[in-house]
């Protein structure tokens, strides 16, 4: 019987995962790039090495990150925190794919990682067991941090995780593409509409937003902003607003236009299609920037939040990112947290090298970001000075499961043309029976 109970047990909390949705995988290093071939199990050398006797082995996972060279940094960082550190070894597991699917079902077992990455903490993780609160690791450095990431971090005044990069996502364009078609900057919805329809040659189109016309979630964040909406206040699901079904209308407007770029072989991450010459406009996050200046150059290169749906709302840009957290179970929870703290904390070098080493990040940490000689100038620093007016994340209530319900009902919208009233009102419902089950309402 006591089995029966541990096995109902792990079932329950495995479908809370699975109901909650995990996390959408943020892209936060562009689809991957090619890395090496082993980099499905524990890739670092030292984890082929059995442990010694008394030896801690600390298990670090990371999602795939695209960006050349990030697969090498990462197990470079274990390797110097293992020499330095007698008795302890940090071992290395980059996971191509559904890296939440991973993560989960390792997390339901005793062979889950010490640390790992996530995009946001979550309630849920949280009744799970899952997450080490790390307050302690913010003595005196608390301050330092950007407070947006910081949101991505916090449940009811416990930090759970340690901010490691912030994504953000805008536009990116074409300032000779612009210029040869008379074209200005849009500032709203009805303007980007028009700019796209300018910008189309027909060999060149408008705006790539990605081959599923831009229905994706971070973008729905972005637009739902600047249209003056939100997701949840306190416990009320909110997206369901006049603003918000017009901007939904807007979005369908563009789509039928016709000058949006569908087809691109590379997917909206990866900035190709603009770097290629396909697009006059691409939607894109702050890390594709080195590659895109390399191929259209620096003076070329223009950003711009996502245009606002009329002169009384406000533009807006995604502030995306990743963070360091430690398993709650793991029989190494003082030495999973004495490594996060040596990295994310003590290490200013490691955090300028993996923010701006490899694609662009902005560190979380202020004294880091002002380290960061690379987001000074050009249009980088461009993209710094829209966070502050325009940058907005979700928050730790918004789940998975509330991310689908959303993304669904915009895509019956953009590409199977179902009234987006109708749409917003449906998915606001079961967003709401989501969010009451997350509060035990």
């Amino acid at each position: 019987m006591k089995r029966l109970a541990l096995l109902l047990s792990l079932l329950l909390v495995l479908a809370l995962l699975v109901a909650c949705g995990g996390e959408t995988a943020e892209p936060a290093g562009t689809e991957p790039a090619e890395q090496p071939a082993d980099t499905s199990a524990e890739s670092s050398e030292a984890a082929e090495e059995p442990a010694a006797e008394d030896e801690i082995v600390i298990q670090h996972w990371y999602h795939q990150y695209g960006e050349e060279g990030t697969f090498d940094a990462v197990v470079r960082y274990a390797e110097e925190y293992s020499a330095m550190t007698p008795g302890v070894r940090v071992e290395v597991n980059w996971v191509p794919g559904d890296y939440f699917a991973a993560l989960n079902s390792a997390l339901l077992t005793d062979e889950g990682p010490d640390v790992f990455e996530l995009q946001t903490v979550t309630q849920d993780r949280i009744e799970a067991g899952q997450l080490e609160p790390l307050d302690d690791l913010f003595e005196g450095v608390l301050d330092d941090f950007n407070e947006t990431a910081m949101q991505r971090v916090i449940i009811d005044g416990t930090i759970y995780g340690v901010p490691m990069i912030m994504d953000p996502q805008f536009v990116y364009y074409n300032k000779s593409m612009f210029a040869e078609a008379g074209v200005e900057p849009p500032t709203t919805m009805d303007e980007l509409q028009a700019a796209c329809t300018a910008l189309d040659t027909g060999r060149v189109k408008g705006l790539y937003l990605s081959n599923d016309m831009g229905s994706t979630s971070y973008l729905l964040y972005m637009t739902t902003w600047a249209a003056n909406s939100d997701f949840i206040e306190g416990d009320k699901v909110v997206f369901n607003t006049p603003e918000n079904v017009q901007m939904w209308e807007k979005k369908k407007e563009l789509v039928d236009s016709g000058c949006l770029l569908v087809g691109a072989t590379t997917e909206w991450w990866d900035p190709g299609a603009l770097n290629d010459g396909l697009t006059a406009m691409q939607w894109v996050g702050l890390w594709a920037m080195p590659g895109v200046v390399e191929a259209l150059g620096e003076e070329n290169v223009g950003v711009m939040p996502w245009p606002a749906l009329d002169e009384n709302a406000t533009p807006s840009v995604w502030i995306g990112g990743w963070n360091q957290s430690v398993n709650a179970n793991s029989p190494n929870v003082e030495a999973a947290k004495d490594y996060v703290r040596w990295l994310w904390i003590e290490n200013p070098e490691t955090q300028i090298d993996w923010n701006v080493g490899y694609g662009f990040h902005v560190p979380p940490r202020a004294s880091i970001a002002a380290q960061a000689d690379a987001l000074k100038s050009g249009p980088a620093a461009e993209v710094l000075d829209m966070l502050a007016p325009y940058g907005k994340t979700t928050p730790v209530t918004w789940t998975g499961a509330m991310d689908s319900i959303y993304q669904d009902a915009h895509s019956e919208v953009l590409l199977n043309g179902a009234d987006p009233a109708e749409q917003l009102a449906a998915a606001q419902e079961a967003a709401q029976s989501e969010l009451d089950a997350l509060l035990n309402k």
